[in-house]
């Protein structure tokens, strides 16, 4: 794929973490070596275990998966950095991804991420009781449609949408009775498919607002330092270059919906032609040809991708 000036980078959130994720940039590259290194004396956690060798169980456990993706995703940012010239014109992540995206950017330091999202992670698990939230993924119904079906099941506790994904998908949150009765309203209304999500909370919904609470207080001693590039953020899809406005921005994220589609379709309006996916798994890269065809879209998680991205 050519590169020219109008590339986005996009980051990956919670989902898209597997047993062996960085493994093969660690053991290539000393940039991505000395990243995981600095997060495990930032943390005290084992991360290249947990990364390399799982078990995926642990891995699986909130607190330990968004440190972990963002590590992964910034240790593959660095290698891509040492080894191409590329310059995004803009960065934007999905959910934690957004993390490593301020991170690219230059408005938070790598170290004081990897802190914040490890106690993100443990605030979202420890705001709602386990078993008693959940999340659904519905396909084929339009926002507007979905935000009726919510509004009906809310007799039963709250729900409401969490991610606007693109290309159809949907993803619901909150009480479990309510989504329960959200995803069997969804198939009467003609949902093409309805799927529960195996999360441990119900994230990106008002649920959430005590993992928000808690996010402020862990934020208020961060500094965040002047963008080198724009990062087009989840709560209002819009580009922000004002170091004033990240700290609300990441506290309200916690309980709003990420609006990925419409921040596709920003980068998209501002000129971006091309968009590549940097970190673990390829889900982003999956969304984004759904919702605008016209982008050329890439991946690069592997020393194996190096090559691809290099080939005019």
């Amino acid at each position: 794929m050519k590169y020219g000036t109008k590339i986005a980078f996009v980051f990956p959130g919670q989902g898209s973490q597997c047993v062996g994720m960085g493994k093969e940039l660690c053991e290539q590259f000393d940039e991505a070596r000395q990243l995981f290194m600095q997060a495990e004396a930032v943390l005290g956690l084992p991360l290249r275990r947990l990364c390399f060798s799982g078990p995926e169980t642990e891995l699986k456990l909130t607190e330990y998966t968004q440190p972990a993706i963002l590590t992964v995703s910034v240790a593959t940012l660095r290698v891509l950095e040492s080894q191409l010239h590329l310059e995004p014109f803009c960065v934007a992540g999905h959910s934690l991804g957004e993390y490593s995206a301020l991170v690219s950017a230059g408005a938070l330091e790598f170290s004081d991420a990897v802190r914040i999202v490890r106690e993100r992670g443990r605030l979202m698990q420890e705001a709602v009781p386990q078993g008693e939230g959940m999340m659904a993924v519905v396909l084929g119904l339009e926002a507007r449609e979905l935000q009726a079906v919510c509004d009906e099941a809310h007799e039963e506790g709250v729900v409401a949408p969490a991610n606007f994904n693109g290309g159809g998908q949907i993803v619901i949150a909150g009480a479990r009775r309510a989504v329960l009765q959200a995803m069997a309203l969804a198939r009467e209304r003609g949902a093409k498919r309805v799927l529960e999500l195996p999360v441990s909370a119900p994230f990106h919904c008002p649920l959430m607002r005590p993992a928000s609470e808690g996010l402020k207080k862990v934020l208020a001693d961060v500094q965040i330092h002047p963008f080198s590039i724009g990062v087009v953020t989840n709560v209002d899809a819009s580009l922000n270059r004002d170091p004033e406005k990240v700290k609300s921005l990441l506290v309200e994220q916690v309980v709003r919906p990420v609006r990925w589609e419409e921040s596709v379709r920003k980068m998209e309006e501002l000129g971006c032609r091309r968009v590549l996916e940097i970190g673990p798994g390829k889900v982003l890269s999956g969304l984004i040809k759904r919702i605008s065809p016209r982008l050329e879209v890439d991946n690069f998680e592997g020393p194996g991708d190096l090559s691809k991205i290099l080939v005019d």
